[in-house]
């Protein structure tokens, strides 16, 4: 099955965030936004002309508290130092429980009330009674849709990517993108398996992953990793890391995937012949791996293209699609992305792209580059995926010759 639909024209030009108030409160967002994903609902649901009976709103306002606490609580627990899946799966689940929450409250509280008063529903309590049930039943739905989404296996989308620098013995080569699969906590280890089967049904020239393998050391999900081992390729089969790399012993993360037969591209390049022509496969190390104080570990593009012919056609992958700054400036074809999963939950792409410059599709940087920025084949955190699917994706490339 392919999906080609929310792929940006590759000629559309996309400009860089712009600072913003947004930007500049990130830092205090951990914690701001607990606060607000908790206290938002809780008003909206309770405390805004429902006069529900004392006991439901006591109960009601007791258990948004018990959120409020017991969400940083467990994914502490669940991310520090101590590690405990149980408890991140909890916490996990009442983050994405809680965004969903907070979203349609603010949503259908805006909307819908006013929509009801226009329209001489009921009386102030019976609106807002009714803006209370509509967002608990549209939130139990996408709760239930988007763990569905997020559980399954992604669908192929298929697109081809004109390049002019590449040789005509090298039009139609295939080339499949995962990225940013995530094992961790939850075992998925079946999940993993059918995933690499369908990668080996698109019989791929180069599978590709762009990074964030998972949450957690390469022992500790050693299992739910090993069916990348089955992964079939008929020239190479490449790794480059994620940030997730840096927060769960990378060098490790490296060493695996060496050992289950992929080529990690550490600011390093290979040479995919085929036809009689050359195209440059190179890779660097996430952007954040030199703050990681891990030694030899840093995005080094001119190392990664070193010994390489300039004239040749260049494929960079890069975990992060801000990277693309500096490959437009090298002049290279097409990159390579994931990291955004799309957003993962809607609205949150929003916030995403106050970092990053692209949050999916196939777009344009410069007179040259073409990125490509995976929505993610896994997810991180939250079970749940709304309004951004994952996906594998085959990219075929073509020779204007």
């Amino acid at each position: 099955m392919t999906d080609t639909s929310d792929t940006r024209p590759a000629d559309s030009a996309v400009r860089a965030p712009r600072p913003n108030a947004l930007r500049r409160l990130m830092p205090y967002l951990p914690l701001i936004a607990p606060v607000l994903l908790w206290a938002v609902p809780c008003w909206v649901l309770l405390h805004t002309g429902q006069h529900w009976p004392l006991p439901v709103t006591l109960i009601g306002t007791a258990l948004f508290a018990l959120g409020l606490v017991g969400m940083p609580l467990a994914m502490a627990r669940g991310h520090g130092r101590r590690q405990q899946d149980r408890a991140a799966i909890l916490g996990d689940s009442l983050l994405g429980g809680s965004w969903i929450l907070f979203t349609w409250s603010v949503l259908l509280g805006v909307l819908l009330r006013p929509a009801l008063t226009v329209a001489g529903v009921g009386d102030g309590q019976d609106r807002a009674r009714t803006v209370t049930w509509a967002v608990l039943g549209v939130t139990a739905v996408l709760l239930a849709w988007g763990y569905a989404e997020a559980r399954r296996v992604p669908r192929v989308r298929r697109l081809d990517v004109p390049l002019p620098r590449l040789g005509p013995g090298l039009d139609g080569t295939r080339v499949v993108l995962v990225t940013d699969t995530h094992y961790g906590p939850l075992d998925r280890a079946r999940w993993s398996a059918r995933v690499c089967e369908t990668v080996n049904a698109l019989e791929a020239d180069l599978v590709c992953h762009a990074g964030d393998i998972a949450d957690g050391t390469a022992d500790r999900r050693r299992a739910q990793a090993a069916p990348l081992g089955t992964v079939r390729a008929t020239r190479a089969r490449v790794y480059v890391t994620g940030n997730h790399e840096y927060y769960s012993e990378a060098q490790g993360w490296v060493d695996l995937m060496d050992e289950l037969g992929w080529e990690p591209l550490r600011n390093s390049h290979l040479l995919l012949e085929r036809g009689g022509d050359t195209l440059v496969v190179a890779g660097v190390d996430d952007v954040t791996a030199e703050s990681s104080g891990l030694a030899g570990h840093r995005a080094h593009l001119a190392g990664a293209l070193k010994g390489a012919d300039p004239d040749l056609p260049v494929l960079l992958l890069a975990h992060q699609p801000k990277f693309v700054d500096r490959a437009a400036a090298a002049g290279i074809d097409l990159q390579l992305s994931g990291h955004t999963h799309g957003g993962q939950i809607w609205p949150f792409h929003h916030l995403v792209r106050i970092d990053q410059p692209v949050v999916a599709g196939l777009s344009r940087h410069g007179a040259r580059t073409l990125l490509y920025t995976s929505r993610g084949t896994g997810f991180w955190g939250p079970p749940f995926r709304v309004f951004a699917p994952s996906e594998i994706t085959l990219l075929v490339l073509r020779s204007p010759r």
